[in-house]
């Protein structure tokens, strides 16, 4: 399945869990918040889940904001967008305080630590602080610092099972980023152990 178009959707049949998640990842251009959100629409194809993925790019050519939306569902999903999702993955500040107001009542919002302070007026979430950064410095490559998050987020909600998202990366990660597999199933693992100490 090609990512070139403006929206992927995939509906399937199946899966023995109801679920049911909109979920909006933003940062930064070269933060791999696309390869996140598609990472996440891989998995929930490969478990017969329904699933939208949907980019959005900010309007400047370097260093730009980028975020998507992925909304995976047991059942048929009626739009590509949310303007109420029920989790934010927010990878720099500016994000964060740009969709911190949209997320719903009793959800979840994943802050990258490293580059970002938790709401102080969303008491009404679960803030999750994540040092991202930190992590990926730790392991060795500040790239992989998405991975760190998806591996939290993944272990949290469980909208896929982690295993899924590692099998996708050979799919969604580029040729020349081939050599990097190793180190993003430890970064996504490593997210997942932050997140299960919480």
């Amino acid at each position: 399945m090609s990512y070139k178009t403006a929206a992927i959707e995939a509906q399937h049949g199946g899966g023995t869990q109801p679920v049911h998640q909109e979920v909006i990842i933003a940062g930064t251009g070269g933060q791999g918040i696309m390869v996140m959100g598609q990472l996440l629409a891989h998995a929930a194809m490969a478990e017969e889940k329904n699933v939208v993925w949907f980019p959005s790019y900010g309007p400047e050519t370097r260093g730009g904001t980028a975020d998507c939306t992925v909304i995976l569902s047991s059942d048929e999903i009626g739009s590509p967008v949310t303007a109420t999702p029920d989790t934010l993955i927010a990878m720099t500040q500016p994000l964060l305080d740009k969709f911190a107001p949209s997320v719903k009542r009793e959800g979840v919002i994943l802050v990258n630590s490293s580059l970002a302070a938790p709401p102080r007026d969303r008491d009404d979430c679960k803030i999750v602080s994540v040092p991202a950064n930190d992590v990926a410095d730790e392991l060795g490559n500040l790239r992989v610092a998405n991975m760190v998050m998806l591996g939290a987020f993944t272990e949290l909600l469980k909208p896929v099972r982690l295993e899924s998202v590692i099998a996708a990366l050979a799919e969604v990660l580029p040729p020349h980023r081939k050599a990097l597999l190793p180190l993003n199933e430890k970064a996504l693992k490593r997210g997942a152990e932050l997140a299960g100490q919480l």
